[in-house]
């Protein structure tokens, strides 16, 4: 995925208006007045945020008759979950690390993490 596409589908993601409107899309076609119906903001405020998510690849217009339909377009999300799917195997693999370093400390300490020996365990 280019720089510029994962920019633009991140900046989409981040408003939470855009993210339900994809929530609702993911059940099918919806025309602006349908997708205004749950917001307390006007059609034009939809249709901006439309335009942003159209802009980013998220989804995709269509005419019928005289409605505007807009539809869920999923490639973009599978991309952008493809490229976080890196820094997912980043940090398990830094969680793997820091599991082994506690399990050699708990060993080197007689079990304990805080370094206390048995001993000194419950008397504080």
């Amino acid at each position: 995925m280019a720089a510029d596409q994962l920019d633009a589908v991140f900046g989409a993601l981040a408003d939470p208006t855009r993210r339900a409107i994809l929530s609702r899309l993911t059940r099918g076609e919806a025309t602006v007045a349908e997708l205004t119906t749950p917001f307390d903001v006007s059609q034009p405020a939809i249709s901006r945020h439309l335009k942003v998510l159209e802009r980013a690849g998220l989804i995709s217009r269509t005419r019928l008759a005289t409605a505007r339909l807009s539809h869920l377009e999923a490639a973009p999300l599978r991309d952008a979950t493809k490229w976080l799917a890196a820094y997912r195997e980043y940090w398990e693999e830094s969680f793997d690390r820091l599991d082994e370093l506690l399990a050699t400390l708990e060993d080197d300490d007689g079990g304990s993490p805080s370094g206390e020996s048995k001993g000194e365990r419950g008397t504080r």
